[in-house]
């Protein structure tokens, strides 16, 4: 496999392929970080939670490599775009092993992971059924170049950050909601009073917005 990544079937028998959620994780985590959510979400998935490829020298994985400098923040474009060409063959890889179904591929990511979910579906919206950005950013470096609107219309995003979100303050947020408002997305955001963080409310929220996914 591309990625290391731990799983949980659907404990529901539907008699259909399962489809996927796709967790990843923020900078400096792995992937058991997001796989505790795997209790709380709809059992109807079949739910992957991965491990970035860049082990960090303090330990955790990075999906790139952030360098904090005096002034500024900087990222490895590098790493970001060989990753970025890596998550839709991981996918791939999961839909064949597993036996799921390819039309119903849903991403999920916090932090450095959202981003790359982001960056990922507006590749190949077509590819997805939905998106879940949670305590992210859109930043314009990690953004296609060129956007096929057409085939975003009414694809369905949901994303959610912390008003006291002290590493990517909520500017970050509502930046990425003014971006994917430009957009003919079926968008929907949300604020939390939190910090750098997945709270009981956000979680819920996220919960009931991909129930109602597989429900429609």
């Amino acid at each position: 496999m591309i990625f290391e990544y731990r799983h949980r079937p659907p404990s529901v028998a539907s008699g259909e392929k399962p489809p996927l959620l796709l967790l990843l994780h923020g900078f400096g985590a792995d992937e058991n970080d997001l796989f505790g959510l795997a209790s709380f979400l709809d059992e109807r998935f079949f739910v992957v939670s991965a491990r970035a490829p860049y082990n960090l020298p303090y330990g955790g994985y990075a999906w790139f490599e952030i360098y904090f400098e005096p002034t500024e923040i900087t990222m490895n474009e590098g790493h970001f775009k060989e990753t970025l060409a890596k998550v839709r063959p991981f996918i791939d890889e999961l839909i064949l092993e597993h036996d799921l179904d390819a039309d119903r591929i849903y991403l999920c990511g916090f932090s450095q992971g959202s981003m790359m979910a982001l960056s990922t579906v507006l590749l190949e919206p077509e590819k997805f059924a939905g998106l879940v950005c949670m305590s992210g950013r859109s930043s314009p470096e990690m953004l296609p170049a060129e956007i096929d609107t057409g085939k975003l219309k009414d694809f369905p995003i949901l994303v959610t950050h912390g008003t006291f979100d002290p590493l990517l303050p909520i500017a970050n947020g509502r930046e990425t909601k003014e971006f994917l408002s430009s957009l003919p997305v079926d968008l929907e955001y949300k604020e939390y009073p939190m910090g750098h963080e997945i709270s009981q409310e956000s979680l819920g929220d996220v919960c009931e917005w991909l129930k109602k996914r597989l429900d429609g």
